[in-house]
């Protein structure tokens, strides 16, 4: 099964509350791992222009399947 099966919406960059439904992470754990640099931006996450963070379900797919 893809991102794109398991998601309930077809939007490529959700909320971290959102991401949090779909990847099974919680919001606290995604934020540590964007604190900490494991997840870069650009790739896996970036600032909305109202300055929230949107996880890329697309970079996170990848990340999982280690690419």
């Amino acid at each position: 099964m893809s991102i794109s099966d398991a998601t309930p919406t077809s939007a490529r960059y959700v909320l971290l509350n959102v991401a949090s439904q779909t990847t099974g992470y919680t919001v606290k754990a995604m934020q540590r791992k964007i604190e900490r640099g494991d997840w870069i931006e650009g790739k896996l996450w970036r600032h909305a222009p109202d300055g929230r963070i949107l996880i890329d379900l697309l970079g996170f797919q990848k990340w999982v399947e280690g690419r």
